[in-house]
């Protein structure tokens, strides 16, 4: 989730990180030219609910697909590609597989991002995005 002034801040930020993205897969595997094809997915959040509801689904979406893959729930544990371990607003703290690092994350600075989410539950590490919030 990013956040931004406006379309030109955001296109422009992008537009960067697809740049770093590409030098370095490019310097790792030794080739050129563009690795990120198409635009990044696009979707104005504007309720507490719809924030609550993002925020799971980028912190906790490897579990929907260990669920969907084996049919069963998945361990109780932060995914290591996720910003998980700088999140502050779990109901309880997940299980983490090692310290984090400094942290990686910037500071919320819109009031739904910061704030207005928490209306609707702290995220619970044992949720599994597009289901039924684990109770």
């Amino acid at each position: 989730m990013v956040e931004a002034a406006g379309k030109e801040a955001l296109g422009r930020g992008m537009k960067s990180v697809g740049i770093r993205i590409a030098r370095a897969v490019n310097r790792v595997f030794g080739r050129k030219g563009p690795v990120l094809f198409g635009r990044y997915h696009l979707r104005v959040l504007r309720t507490p609910r719809e924030v609550r509801h993002a925020l799971a689904y980028v912190l906790l979406n490897a579990r929907k697909h260990w669920r969907r893959r084996n049919g069963s729930n998945p361990p109780v544990l932060l995914d290591v590609a996720s910003s998980g371990a700088w999140f502050d607003g779990w109901k309880r703290p997940p299980p983490a597989r090692e310290a984090p690092p400094p942290k990686a994350v910037a500071l919320a600075r819109s009031f739904l991002l910061r704030k207005g989410w928490r209306k609707y539950g702290l995220v619970d590490p044992a949720e599994t995005p597009g289901g039924h919030p684990v109770r």
